[in-house]
Parts: structure tokens; sequence; C-alpha cells
């Protein structure tokens, strides 16, 4: 690893490493009361049902639709856990990193975010938070259970691309782990940028090992992107995703979260088939967590409905619980690649959640319904079984 803020690597031995993985917790448990759920380490194939997390990592939301927005990824009855959008302003005040109005955003991004966690039947609910918060000072500030982030929420430490860490990435790790939260490290390396697909592999798994030792998270939020389109749907990086969940189901305790990135947008049919794919390879391929799924390339506001996140974690968890095999579930990603992969480099941006759902009843539009249906009818005639 290498440190940013000090310019020194970080080294450790291999025998420090070995004892490290030796150490690492069997299980872990996100959210309280009711909505209290457990996540454990999973194998190759494995016919114990991954957990599942219903994201829209990070989109940019407006303050009026921040409560809605968040209750229609809480009111999913699949969603063990949530992230949230960020906001970019609060009550007509511009949020800058590293200036006051980061803290303010981030403070009312966690009390709106438990709000609506209320508001929906489910106040025990982990959420991540707080992505609002870039700095540190800003997350250490939304660390007040009365309102904001409890300790059996979801709080990130990121490694920065690749395998560094800064002084401020340390700081919120000192004090997530401080003050007893779920502590988990993010990792995002690059297919394209150092590496191709199998070096970019090697780079996820030595990440791994790094927001254990050095991050030491709990759990690990792992999403190879492809440097170009920004996704992690491509034939390479579905590759990426399933080597990599494979080698460490095989060789390692890790709890591992799988996030995804489509390159299309809502309401079309092009994201359906990319959340799908991404979901049923990392449940096949081991993954502890399906944690579903960023949205247009992660890029553009507004554009991500907990629909897409559905679609990932039913697969997902269709393939598992009907004992399907990495080379039939091979077969069918094949099959969905031919029907959107020559799209992803200018993929169609879809709807924005106002436009393809109903924000006061948070629930999706007919036409959206619709066309789910249309593409899970398809997903079925390919040999996905699912219970309903």
């Amino acid at each position: 690893s290498y440190c940013t803020s000090t310019y020194r690597r970080i080294l450790f031995t291999e025998r420090e490493i070995k004892e490290a993985m030796s150490c690492l917790v069997e299980e872990v448990y996100v959210g309280e009361g009711k909505d209290r759920r457990r996540w454990a380490p999973r194998k190759v194939e494995d016919t114990r049902l991954p957990g599942c997390g219903f994201t829209p990592v990070g989109v940019r939301c407006d303050e009026d639709l921040f409560i809605p927005y968040v209750m229609a990824y809480v009111m999913e009855p699949l969603a063990d856990a949530v992230s949230t959008p960020v906001l970019e302003d609060i009550e007509g005040l511009e949020i800058k990193t590293g200036a006051p109005s980061e803290i303010r955003g981030a403070v009312v991004h966690a009390m709106l975010a438990r709000q609506a966690a209320r508001r929906a039947g489910r106040p025990g609910i982990a959420i991540t938070l707080t992505g609002t918060a870039l700095l540190a000072a800003a997350q250490i500030a939304t660390s007040v259970p009365e309102w904001g982030c409890k300790p059996t929420d979801i709080r990130w430490t990121p490694i920065l691309s690749e395998l560094k860490v800064g002084n401020d990435e340390l700081d919120k790790m000192i004090h997530f782990h401080q003050n007893g939260y779920v502590a988990g490290c993010l990792v995002g390396p690059i297919v394209g940028g150092y590496a191709g697909p199998e070096g970019t592999a090697i780079i996820a798994i030595a990440s791994h090992i790094m927001g254990l030792v050095v991050n030491q998270g709990y759990i690990t939020c792992n999403f190879p992107f492809e440097i170009k389109n920004f996704s992690t749907t491509t034939k390479e990086c579905l590759w990426t995703v399933s080597a990599i969940y494979q080698a460490l189901a095989r060789n390692t305790r890790f709890i591992t979260l799988s996030n995804g990135f489509a390159a299309a947008g809502p309401c079309t049919d092009m994201v359906l088939y990319e959340t799908a794919a991404h979901g049923i390879t990392s449940a096949v391929s081991g993954a502890s967590v399906l944690w579903e799924s960023a949205i247009a390339s992660n890029k553009y506001k507004e554009r991500a409905t907990p629909m897409e996140s559905r679609m990932a974690c039913e697969s997902g968890l269709a393939v598992v619980k009907s004992h399907m095999k990495r080379e039939d579930v091979n077969e069918i990603v094949k099959e969905l690649l031919k029907r959107y992969e020559s799209r992803i480099s200018s993929p169609p941006l879809g709807k924005t959640f106002r436009e393809c759902y109903d924000v006061e009843k948070k629930k999706p539009t007919q036409e959206y319904v619709e066309l789910y249906e249309k593409i899970r009818k398809e997903l079925q005639d390919l040999g996905i079984e699912y219970e309903y």
C-alpha cells in the first residue's frame, strides 16, 4: 500500500498478512431489531443465499426528493441494507467539500435517511452513511445514533485506486472502529487502468488484503469497473468479477459485497439485462452479498431506481435457490451479452426516478412494471427459475 499523505509505502510481512486473514470474522450482523440481518462468507456455487443490498450508489438528487427516494429503496422486501442518494444542495446552500456546508449537508443527509427508514416501517434497517460527506470531519459529525448513524449501520473507508490510502481515510477508519460501527472497505480496481481483466483480478485480491490490514474493514465492497464505460457489465468485467469471487471464496473467509455498475439508465431493457447478468455472475461465483446497483455509469442525476437492484437480486437469488452451476449461468450470461454488449459504448440513458416512479406512492410506473415483467419472462426462458 502507499500513503498519499506521507508519500511513503505501508509494508507488511507475509506472516502479518496471514495472521490478519486467520482472524477474519465468520459473520457480521447489520441493522437492528426486526431489520437485523446476518452476512457470512460463501463458497463457489454455494446453496446458501447471499445477502442483498439495494443501493443507488451515491446518485445525486434534490433535497425535496431525498426522503421518498430513500423510502422506495427501504420498502423493497429483499433489501437487507440500503445506501442513499447524495445531496448537492441543502436549504439553498451549495455543498462544498471541506467547507462548513459539507458538515451541514452530511448532518441533514443522515437525519433524512433515518427519517425515511422510519417512515417506510423499517427503522432498524442498516444504512450506509454518509454519502454526502467526503471528508472525515463530516463523517464524524453524523455519528449520533439518536438521529443519524447507528453502530449497526455500515461505514465505508475507501481504497484509492490502485492500492493507495490517505490520512483522511485512516481518520475515518479509526473513528468507525472506536465507535463500534460495521466498518467496511470500498475497492474499485480499474479494468484498463494499470491492468487488463486478469491483472485487475489480482489487484482486487490485493485490495481485499489491504482493506483488511490497512483500512481494517470487517467487510469489503468490490466493484471492478471498465475504464471507458464505467461499468462492470462488459464481457471482460464480468469475467473479472467471477474470477475475483471464485478466488476469494475458495481461499479466504472474506465477507465481500459485489457492487454492480450498469451503463444504461432506468426503464430500459438494457439495464435489466446488465443487472441480471451481474447478479447471477456474482451469486454463483461465491459473493457474500449482492450490492446492487449503480446505474447509467453512476454519472447522471436521479438516474437510478430500486427496480434495477430488484432485478439483480431476484435473479441472483433464483440461480442459487435452483442450485445452478457456473456452466449453466455462463450460457445465460453469454446470451444476455448478445442483447446489450453492442450498445454499451453508447447506452440509452432511460428515465429519471421522477419519470419512472410515482414519487408519492414510491412505486414504479406501469410502463416500468410491464418492461420488468417482459425481461423477467425472457430470463425465465433462458433457464432462470424464479419462485414467483
